[in-house]
């Protein structure tokens, strides 16, 4: 299972599913699409995404009835109604049945892009879990995907970002090799993948990549991110 913060878009617009699976990834979003509900199911069933951009009129199941499913099932993640109705009893139908939040269609994508930063901040700040993290010079966006060194911003490749994802989210706690490999990389489990991609990391995000002060190797066992002091 990928670290990285992955999306299921529900709609029955091919339009509208192609358009999201282009512009959402470009924002460092993956994207998963289900064109019906009986498919969005299926994905759903498979493993709960980081948020839900659901369409009510799909042509097998009501979205308002999968929204409801999905709530009483305990799923938590956060569910953004994308619809072209725009009356307001079918909004606050929506939002009290469990939605996160309503855009109507058309719609534009930056604020499609704003309102799932709010949800996921929102989703992060209710698990206990701070949006920003800050070790030193180091700060990690993990709403906006925003990584900067001494106020520098710094460009990370995917993979990158995963690995260090993870480890913002366990800072301080010693990870090993296998539980890397298996968030980011899923079934493959080559040690020379993650070896090389932390030390690329290093070289981004480390004064003295030889080193380290944030990313610390547990010989023989994994790694460690420093935590707040």
């Amino acid at each position: 299972m990928s670290a990285a913060v992955k999306l299921l878009v529900v709609d029955d617009e091919p339009a509208i599913r192609r358009l999201l699976a282009t512009g959402l990834p470009t924002q460092g979003y993956g994207v998963e699409s289900a064109g019906t509900g009986a498919e969005a199911l299926a994905l759903m069933a498979a493993g709960t995404p980081d948020l839900v951009i659901l369409d009510l009129g799909l042509p097998d199941i009501p979205g308002r009835d999968l929204l409801r499913r999905w709530r009483e099932e305990g799923r938590t993640c956060p569910i953004i109604i994308l619809s072209s109705r725009t009356d307001e009893p079918g909004i606050v139908e929506a939002l009290e049945a469990g939605a996160d939040d309503y855009v109507t269609k058309p719609f534009g994508m930056n604020e499609l892009v704003a309102r799932i930063r709010v949800a996921l901040r929102h989703r992060l700040q209710q698990q206990g879990e701070k949006p920003l993290f800050v070790v030193g010079d180091l700060s990690v966006d993990l709403v906006r995907r925003i990584v900067k060194v001494k106020d520098r911003e710094v460009k990370l490749s995917p993979k990158e970002y995963a690995i260090l994802r993870v480890l913002v989210q366990h800072a301080g706690k010693v990870l090993t090799h296998h539980y890397l490999l298996s968030q980011v990389w899923g079934e493959m489990h080559d040690l020379q993948y993650l070896r090389v991609y932390v030390r690329q990391l290093r070289q981004k995000l480390e004064d003295n990549p030889e080193k380290p002060r944030y990313i610390r190797t547990e010989t023989g066992v994994g790694y460690r991110l420093a935590e707040p002091e």
